[in-house]
């Protein structure tokens, strides 16, 4: 029995095939059924990628409740990238390089994924919608001007409300393209922030820039109760990770080197029981059979902390 996914935030609809006692022989109806889906990134103790893992090295647990995995798969769904960018002052340097970096890194994914470009500096704009044309999304980086503050709270949460409501049927996906470094508090604090993402089952990459910041400016990130959002911490919580253009070497190896990482993640995915489907927020925990040894010493996993189900879905401001 074919087994279709149509993804949903948090829960996702598997559309199973089935016959209508009713219907004429040959035709099928589909029937919609909950399945929780779970993405996931393993590196071994070195940091190099385990890339030929199997549904049965996987455990994955709703609550401390072990599930049965259901579905496993590795890039075979298609994926909703919204490329977040940093129109600060401090990264105008690297404008017209990202141009060419993006339209070459964006090349690498597949032709039914779809990218999206909102840029920002104290508020977010949508500049580009959802398309397959990855060259539409490269193009506006030609006239794009860097100036102002920086306002990532609002537009990592922006992105997260856009995605969830935008591409349902999607791997749901936000690369942040900035310094890292937030100067302006916006209307969201960093909790609200981590609440968007995981309500819209996105994933935040980093793409992080040398940005030219004044001394000690990094430290603003740093201020008890600042409720500026601690991008390291969001990507942990969300399930994905920071590519360092310094530490990469250019801007468009670091670029590429994320695009690739999104085509090595696994997809799990399991049935929760159905006493389990009204707590607002349930705590994942992923991790390997204990042949793998164990987890964070052995082997280290980056997932999404938790989910919520369809109901707690909405965004809190």
């Amino acid at each position: 029995m074919a087994l279709l996914l149509a993804l949903a935030p948090g829960f996702a609809l598997a559309q199973i095939p089935a016959q209508d006692p009713q219907a004429e022989p040959g035709t099928r109806i589909r029937r919609e059924v909950n399945l929780v889906l779970v993405e996931a990134t393993v590196k071994n103790k070195s940091g190099r990628v385990m890339a030929d893992l199997t549904q049965e090295d996987f455990r994955v647990s709703d609550n401390g409740a072990a599930k049965e995995i259901a579905h496993f798969s590795r890039d075979q769904l298609p994926l909703a990238v919204a490329l977040v960018v940093d129109l600060s002052g401090s990264i105008q340097p690297f404008l017209r390089p990202l141009r060419y970096a993006s339209m070459s890194a964006l090349r690498a994914l597949k032709s039914e994924d779809s990218v999206a470009l909102i840029t920002f500096s104290e508020q977010p704009e949508l500049v580009v919608e959802l398309t397959h044309d990855k060259g539409e999304v490269a193009d506006p980086f030609e006239t794009l001007r860097a100036e102002g503050g920086t306002n990532i709270n609002d537009a990592v949460y922006e992105a997260a409300n856009y995605l969830r409501d935008e591409a349902p049927a999607a791997r749901r996906i936000i690369v942040l393209v900035s310094d890292n470094v937030p100067t302006s508090p916006g209307s969201v604090e960093h909790k609200q922030v981590v609440e968007a993402a995981l309500k819209a089952d996105a994933a935040v990459y980093g793409l992080k820039i040398p940005g030219r910041n004044p001394r000690g400016m990094g430290l603003v990130t740093g201020r008890v109760g600042s409720g500026m959002v601690n991008v390291k911490k969001l990507t942990e919580e969300t399930g994905g990770e920071i590519f360092d253009i310094e530490k990469e070497g250019s801007l468009f190896l670091a670029f590429k080197a994320l695009i690739e990482r999104l085509k090595t993640r696994y997809t799990l995915g399991y049935y929760p029981g159905t006493n389990e489907q009204g707590a607002s927020f349930h705590r994942l925990d992923v991790a390997l059979a204990s042949s793998h040894g164990s987890k964070g010493r052995d082997y280290t996993i980056l997932a999404k902390t938790g989910y919520y189900p369809p109901q707690a879905r909405r965004p809190s401001k």
